[in-house]
């Protein structure tokens, strides 16, 4: 059973470059990249997923692919489990059935989630799945941490963008991602992203069908970075993009131990000075949390359901 991905075929001589790591490593031979992943598609959990932001999951779900592995390997990340590479080897036939399957139980869109690693072979595998009938729009939820040239490969699959603008200072984005340059990186790929989908456009049940929707978690004691985000976003983009702030950080022993500061949830009233003053900037199109939203709950079991 062939399940490689063809990397050598795009990077024959230099090694894998797709994500912004450019870590240059031989894949095809069998080498894990930064991503963790060698030339083989890994999938952790394909299934419908309430949990996105109102206009992605609507009421039926989204139909949610996770894929295995991470460039970014924030130090906080929710889903540790599966960033490491924890998922089942599949075909690219296998992945175009299980967008298929998805349709068929009603989801409202393709939702891929981190498919950065595999993002070159996305036009391939999404091709042959239109081909057998898929019509519903397609979203790539990703960290932000793309490159350019990989996104314009993109152009003419994906529908809707949900990308994260999780850092606008170097500084966080290396000491909890180690990735300093993420913002100029994230700020380039988000522009890239608004050239090809430059308005929202939502169906008669308030459904998207195309636009950019944008993240930014917030975590403890940094609301003033996350402020900093809002306002870089707005002043930039306006209505042209949805802002989703989220409340969900949820701390793990793991993480407190190296980073203390991070030991704990956000608190309602960092919460809510973020909101206050997003709205004070005159954010009308955006999404917020409420409740306590910090509960494991929220992170799904990644038990190779639909896989």
């Amino acid at each position: 059973m062939k399940t490689g991905t063809g990397i050598k075929e795009i990077f024959p001589e230099e090694g894998c470059r797709i994500c912004p790591r450019e870590c240059g490593a031989g894949r095809e031979e069998g080498k894990r990249g930064v991503c963790g992943v060698a030339d083989v598609i890994l999938v952790s959990r394909a299934a419908l997923h309430m949990w996105e932001e109102p206009c992605i999951s609507g009421e039926r779900g989204s139909g949610a692919v996770f894929f295995a592995g991470c460039p970014l390997h924030c130090v906080y990340c929710q889903n540790y489990e599966i960033a490491g590479g924890v998922g089942k080897v599949i075909t690219k036939q296998r992945l175009a059935e299980i967008f298929l399957e998805l349709q068929q139980k009603g989801a409202h869109n393709i939702n891929l989630v981190t498919p950065t690693h595999y993002s070159h072979l996305l036009p391939e595998v999404l091709q042959m799945a239109r081909d057998q009938g898929l019509c519903i729009p397609i979203v790539y939820n990703c960290s932000g941490y793309e490159k350019v040239d990989t996104l314009k490969k993109l152009a003419d699959f994906v529908d809707i963008y949900l990308a994260d603008y999780k850092y606008p200072d170097p500084q966080g984005a290396e000491k909890y991602s180690h990735a300093p340059d993420y913002p100029e990186i994230a700020w380039a790929a988000l522009e890239e992203m608004l050239r090809q989908q430059p308005e929202c456009v939502f169906d008669e049940e308030g459904i998207l069908q195309k636009g950019v929707v944008v993240r930014h978690l917030l975590l403890p004691g940094r609301v003033k970075a996350a402020k900093q985000a809002v306002s870089q976003l707005y002043e930039a983009f306006g209505d042209r993009i949805y802002i989703s702030l989220m409340n969900q950080y949820t701390p793990f022993e793991r993480v407190g131990e190296r980073y203390p500061e991070l030991s704990r949830k956000v608190t309602s009233r960092e919460y809510g000075r973020l909101l206050d003053f997003a709205l004070e900037l005159g954010v009308e199109n955006g999404f917020f949390q409420e409740g306590d939203t910090a509960e494991e709950s929220f992170i799904p079991v990644f038990n190779g359901e639909g896989v």
